[in-house]
C-alpha cells in the first residue's frame, strides 16, 4: 500500500497540529449555539473523529452518505444521496465536515439541502481544499490545508475504498489509477 504513494503531501504531525487549531476556532465561533456536526461519509470519518475531540462544546453528530465519484478519480457531477440525516436539524447551527472540497458539486448540493431543512446556519469545514478543481462557487468556512491538483489518499480519503487508513495525506501514484 505504501509503495503506491508517490509522496507525502501532509504529514501526520501537520494533520494533528492543524486539526487542533481548527477545532479551537470552531469552539470560539459556536460558543452558546446548538451545534450539529454533519459528517459526509465515508471520507470525513477520520478527520471528524479527531476534530470533535478538539471542540470544547456540547454538540450532536449525524452523517450523510452521498456519491458522485464511484471508482473514478473525478466527480461525475451527479449527486446521489445514499443516506440522509437521522435527526432533524431545523433551527440548529449545522457544520458540514468533509474530507475534501474539490469540484464543489457535492458540497453545494448538501448545503442547498440544509437550506431546505431550515437550519439556523450552515457552515463548511473541510480537511483539504482543492480550489483549482472548483466548478461551482463555494468557499469553506474552515479549511485545514489548501492543496494542488493532485489525487490524494490517506487519513480517510480513498481510491476505490483503499488507503483510508494511512495516517498522512499522500499523492497516489498515477500507475495505480490510470
Amino acid at each position: 500500500m505504501k509503495n503506491d504513494i508517490q509522496s507525502i503531501l501532509v504529514s501526520e504531525e501537520e494533520l494533528k497540529r492543524k486539526v487542533t487549531e481548527v477545532g479551537k476556532r470552531i469552539t470560539e465561533d459556536y460558543r452558546g449555539k446548538e451545534l450539529v456536526i454533519v459528517g459526509v461519509l465515508k471520507g470525513s470519518v477520520v478527520f471528524l473523529a479527531d476534530l470533535i475531540r478538539c471542540i470544547d462544546l456540547p454538540l450532536s453528530i449525524d452523517f450523510m452518505a452521498v456519491s458522485s465519484y464511484g471508482s473514478s478519480t473525478s466527480s461525475t457531477g451527479a449527486v446521489k444521496i445514499l443516506k440522509d440525516l437521522d435527526m432533524p436539524v431545523e433551527g440548529k447551527d449545522v457544520l458540514i465536515v468533509e474530507d475534501i472540497l474539490d469540484s464543489g458539486m457535492t458540497l453545494s448540493y448538501i448545503m442547498n439541502l440544509m437550506v431546505v431543512k431550515k437550519t439556523a446556519s450552515i457552515r463548511l469545514c473541510t480537511l483539504l481544499d482543492k480550489p483549482d478543481r472548483r466548478r461551482v462557487p463555494i468557499t469553506p468556512n474552515y479549511a485545514c490545508f489548501t492543496i494542488p491538483n493532485e489525487f490524494v489518499v490517506g487519513y480517510g480519503l480513498d481510491y476505490d475504498e483503499r488507503y483510508r487508513n494511512l495516517p498522512y495525506i499522500g499523492v497516489l501514484s498515477r500507475e495505480v489509477y490510470e
